[in-house]
């Protein structure tokens, strides 16, 4: 008898750990995300399961045109990629990103760029994105609530980034 009691003890023991464990890793190393719309096509899919890495930024700090997700409300985190880092100034004109008045290329817009024949893919504008602040955009510019509607984000607000899509099985990639 006291030999099952010893084993059940063990088991639940076991059980307890891994439970820790899990939330430990979930809470501050990585978490699940679901893309949520078409504000990043073709880059990610409507429905793509992604891995979010917490301890990045907490070790390093965001880079321009990492892809991140951030608390856009208290219901609702949204996934985009940094366009502008802190004191950066941000300009499209003609189509074209001009960071601190040099042109950037975006090659993850390219495919969209050519079948726009109506105007540009992404109206101007003109932005300084504050210090403590991201400018973000999603990669489908006419789909997507971005920084050119909600404002620059908090850097305190993103989560992390994330680039590892491991569903639908069959399109597991890293994402540049």
């Amino acid at each position: 008898m006291t030999r099952t009691k010893n084993e059940i003890f063990e088991w639940l023991k076991a059980l307890a750990i891994a439970v820790i464990l899990a939330a430990v890793i979930r809470y501050f190393l990585f978490a699940p995300i679901i893309v949520d719309g078409q504000s990043m096509m073709p880059t990610l899919n409507n429905k793509d399961r992604m891995l979010v890495n917490k301890i990045g930024y907490i070790v390093g700090s965001p880079d321009r045109f990492d892809i991140v997700v951030f608390h856009a409300t208290q219901e609702k985190d949204y996934i985009k990629r940094i366009i502008g880092l802190p004191g950066d100034h941000i300009e499209y004109r003609d189509d074209i990103l001009y960071i601190n008045g040099e042109a950037y290329d975006e090659p993850y817009l390219d495919a969209y760029k050519k079948e726009v024949i109506d105007g540009p893919l992404t109206e101007p504008f003109e932005i300084e994105v504050p210090e403590g602040h991201l400018f973000v955009m999603g990669d489908n510019r006419r789909q997507s609530r971005d920084s050119r509607h909600i404002g620059p984000v908090l850097i305190d607000e993103v989560m992390g980034k994330t680039n590892l899509v491991y569903w639908p099985f069959s399109e597991i990639r890293l994402v540049d």
